[in-house]
């Protein structure tokens, strides 16, 4: 094992998975001379070339297309879109096309595509650059969504999506580029896609939240745990395949549940997960369930303004505190 950033772990998996496979190659805007907007592609085109390591214009209609068509025709092609607010301008080329071809066309050809995209706010990068829009695209059969939360996933679910037949977009948030920890050397293991992690076990009460979130949880459980507040923590890493039988398990254990999410509340991920845990765990619950998300407007760009949109690691806090709180149990 060694311990290396989450952006590390994307750049390496892309160029072990180049090695392995040359029908893969990468596409995107400032990937190659510029090796991308935040380096994920660093040397890349100086090692793999310009077939495989395709500068394209500031078009993303354009690209994702071009992408498709080649997935069509046997390529494995991985898209960089330089933020996810960007894939807004190819919407109809990820939903009408990517999305649907396999099953209009009666499964004659597949999409093997992946589109890489970074999200988030928190960068101070202004309301129309800090949007968490995937749900847009968990919404749509014929996608799958991933959002690793630490390097170890990051790599293995990159390796995961790459390798599958289907279109995956991989959602990268900008806050966790510079996070660490371990990911192993030599096995390179493949994720599974649409499983869930339980990062942390507990009995008092389930946090639910994926990518930053899903890291801040688990810093949140550990504060907790010095209050003797036992969380369990669950990671959905996969937004669509969602695991719903992992959420529905830890609810009936704990008998509450929080779900922390980047996105707006209303019609967020959010209200997927508590609808799904109303369906398969109504009998078990002791509370209602919580939703923990930004604040409903475009996000400012000032910091302090754009601090207290966005949920912290206080508000899921207050809201775990109140949960158990209405089951009986007296915290402070």
């Amino acid at each position: 094992m060694s311990v290396i950033t989450y952006r590390q772990a994307l750049r390496d998996t892309l160029r072990a998975e180049m090695l392995r496979d040359e029908d893969v190659f990468l596409i995107g805007e400032e990937i190659g001379v510029f090796e991308g907007s935040y380096k994920i592609t660093e040397g890349l085109l100086k090692e793999f070339g310009e077939r495989r390591v395709r500068d394209t214009p500031i078009a993303e209609e354009g690209f994702v297309g071009s992408a498709i068509g080649a997935a069509m025709l046997g390529l494995r092609p991985v898209v960089e879109v330089m933020t996810i607010n960007f894939s807004l301008l190819a919407i109809d080329q990820i939903i009408n096309h990517a999305a649907k071809v396999y099953g209009m066309f009666g499964g004659q050809t597949s999409v093997p595509m992946v589109i890489r995209t970074p999200g988030g706010g928190g960068q101070q990068l202004g309301a129309t650059h800090s949007q968490n829009i995937e749900l847009f695209y968990s919404f749509v059969p014929g996608l799958k969504v991933l959002a690793p939360s630490n390097p170890a996933d990051a790599a293995g679910m990159l390796r995961a999506a790459i390798r599958d037949d289907d279109p995956v977009l991989l959602l990268e948030n900008l806050g966790l580029y510079n996070s660490k920890g371990e990911v192993a050397e030599d096995d390179e293991p493949v994720a599974e896609i649409g499983r869930a992690a339980v990062t942390r076990e507990g009995s008092d009460i389930t946090l639910i939240g994926y990518s930053r979130m899903a890291a801040l949880a688990t810093q949140v459980a550990e504060n907790l745990a010095a209050e003797d507040i036992s969380v369990e923590v669950v990671d959905l890493r996969s937004l669509r395949p969602l695991d719903r039988e992992t959420i529905v398990e830890s609810v009936c254990k704990t008998g509450s549940a929080v779900i922390a999410e980047d996105d707006w509340l209303t019609y967020g991920i959010g209200a997927e997960l508590a609808a799904t845990i109303q369906e398969g765990a109504f009998d078990f619950l002791d509370a209602p369930v919580r939703r923990v998300a930004m604040a409903e407007v475009p996000l400012p760009y000032a910091k302090p303004l754009e601090s207290a949109a966005l949920p912290s690691a206080e508000s899921v806090t207050t809201a775990i505190k109140e949960t158990l709180n209405a089951v009986g149990r007296r915290v402070g």
